[in-house]
């Protein structure tokens, strides 16, 4: 696809709303920012609600680029029921009218701090054998799932006024699946549990407090919306910073490996740098090993 020198770019965060999906989200950004250039950073389930990264413009060259990293949750974990989907949309299984006290709940979730295994959950996009794992399980079929990783690096509990319901805020890696959780705890307690709600409250580096709903967005003008763009280098804020002198620019630009030699750099074979040029942030580079040396290499241009 073509640059267009004028279209928007940048990343805007949104606060989903229950009831929808992130395409759907999506779809509605392409159209107030007046570009189908919109890409995000990881999807949200339908009754989820919070923080959506989304990369409006040239932004959306970055997503295959971003790693996972720590999220933020706030979720209503609900005790006495197991479903099929492991929250409260889903077709009950079991349900438990003997409920765990306070003091029981809040230790068996300390429990779950630190590195722990999950299965992943049946009705989730993971794909095995090229197929999402959810389209399987409407079709009535289940497959063998590999527990894997993940870390949660808080996780506060607090009862509510429905003795079955409590709040759970979760710090957690990339790739955990808060549903599982939810489960797991239950599980552990004897007494099965599901999620009740979600919301995300921090992804990317980004929270909710810089969130802006679809409604709010909608009521802005042009100008309003395009001064929400965060700048796309906010994306590689862990990147070392490579400033190049214009004549090594446009080498760069280019398709040429700038030797770090020539440039005064030291930076280790694999990392990842952030290239500014005359005109800033032009570029995510990459350092690669050649015959005569070390150079960084342009990976993903992000400027014209």
């Amino acid at each position: 696809m073509s640059e267009i020198k004028n279209e928007p770019s940048g990343v805007l965060i949104v606060n989903k709303h229950a009831g929808c999906t992130s395409h759907d989200i999506i779809n509605k950004i392409r159209r107030l920012y007046g570009t189908k250039r919109v890409g995000h950073t990881g999807t949200l389930d339908p009754m989820a609600t919070g923080v959506l990264v989304v990369l409006v413009g040239r932004a959306a060259k970055a997503e295959e680029y971003l790693q996972p990293g720590k999220k933020g949750y706030r979720a209503t974990l609900r005790l006495g029921l197991t479903t099929d989907t492991e929250d409260t949309t889903g077709t009950v299984l079991t349900t438990c009218d003997s409920l765990p006290a306070e003091g029981e709940v809040a230790a068996t979730c300390e429990g779950f701090v630190g590195r722990i295994e999950q299965i992943p959950p049946m009705y989730s996009a993971l794909k095995v054998g090229g197929r999402k794992l959810v389209d399987i399980a409407r079709a009535g079929g289940e497959v063998e799932r590999k527990a894997r990783p993940v870390e949660i690096y808080s996780l506060d509990c607090k009862p509510t006024d429905a003795a079955s319901d409590y709040i759970l805020d979760v710090e957690c890696s990339g790739g955990t699946y808060i549903r599982t959780l939810c489960a797991d705890i239950g599980a552990a307690l004897g007494c099965g549990g599901a999620m009740a709600s979600l919301e995300r409250t921090e992804t990317c580096g980004f929270r909710i407090e810089q969130s802006h709903t679809v409604d709010e967005l909608t009521e802005m003008t042009e100008s309003e919306r395009e001064a929400l763009l965060i700048p796309t280098e906010s994306l590689f804020e862990d990147c070392p910073v490579v400033t190049l002198p214009e004549f090594f620019e446009k080498l760069c630009r280019g398709g040429c490996e700038i030797y770090q030699k020539k440039i005064g750099t030291q930076h280790e074979v694999g990392t990842r740098v952030r290239l500014y040029g005359k005109g800033g942030f032009f570029a995510l580079g990459e350092v690669r090993e050649y015959e005569n040396g070390t150079a960084i290499k342009s990976i993903k241009m992000f400027s014209i």
